[in-house]
C-alpha cells in the first residue's frame, strides 16, 4: 500500500484521485498554481502545496512536482490525465527520484508517444492497422504515395522531427489531401 500519494493535476481528475485515495487509507497531497489556491480539488486531498507559477504551466514543471514529493514525504505520484499523463519524462523524473508513478514505466510513454514507433509496435503484435506509408521527408515522396493511392483521398499526419517538450499538444492536426497536386496549409509542409 502506497501510505502518500502527490496528486499532479487539477479539477474533476484530482477531485477523483483524491477520493479514491481516501476510500483506500491513502493521505493525499494536491498541488495548485497560484491562481488555483481556491479550487475544489484542494479541498478533498489531506493537504495542498502551492506550486511556483500561474495557470496551467505550474502543473507541467516537473521539478517542482518532484520537489514537492520529496518535501512532503510521498511514495507516489498520480499524474491525472493531461498535463504530465504522457510524459516518459516525468516518469522517468519520478523513478529517479525513488517515486512511485502511478501509470506507465517511462520506456512504454517513450514507444507510445511516438506515431511512428507506436505504428510500428502495433503491427509487430499482429494489430490490425490502417493502411499508411510511414514516414514520408520530401515532396517526391509525398507525390509518389499519392499517385500510388489511385487518386483515393489521403489524411496527412504530421509527426515531430525532435522530440517533444513535456506538455505540448501532439496527436491533434490531420489534413485531408485529395489530389496529388495540392497542399495542406500550414507551415512545415513539404514543397
Amino acid at each position: 500500500m502506497i501510505p502518500t500519494l502527490l496528486i499532479a493535476n487539477r479539477g474533476e481528475i484530482a477531485i477523483r484521485v483524491a477520493r479514491t485515495a481516501a476510500a483506500m487509507g491513502v493521505r493525499t497531497v494536491a498541488v495548485h498554481s497560484a491562481d488555483d489556491a481556491g479550487s475544489l480539488h484542494l479541498r478533498h486531498a489531506d493537504q495542498a502545496i502551492a506550486l511556483p507559477g500561474q495557470g496551467a504551466s505550474a502543473y507541467l514543471d516537473i521539478e517542482a512536482l518532484i520537489a514537492v514529493a520529496r518535501d512532503e514525504g510521498c511514495d507516489a505520484v498520480h499524474p491525472g490525465y493531461g498535463f504530465l499523463s504522457e510524459s516518459a519524462a516525468f516518469a522517468e523524473a519520478c523513478r529517479e527520484a525513488g517515486l512511485i508513478f502511478v501509470g506507465p514505466d517511462p520506456e512504454t510513454l517513450a514507444l507510445l508517444g511516438d506515431k511512428v514507433s507506436a505504428r510500428a509496435l502495433a503491427v509487430r503484435a499482429g494489430v490490425p492497422v490502417a493502411a499508411g506509408s510511414g514516414p514520408l521527408a520530401t515532396a517526391a515522396e509525398v507525390r509518389a504515395f499519392l499517385a500510388a493511392q489511385g487518386g483515393a483521398p489521403v489524411l496527412l499526419k504530421a509527426v515531430p522531427r525532435r522530440p517533444i517538450r513535456a506538455g505540448a499538444r501532439r496527436g491533434r492536426g490531420r489534413s485531408p489531401l485529395r489530389s496529388p497536386c495540392a497542399r495542406p496549409e500550414g507551415a512545415g509542409w513539404p514543397r
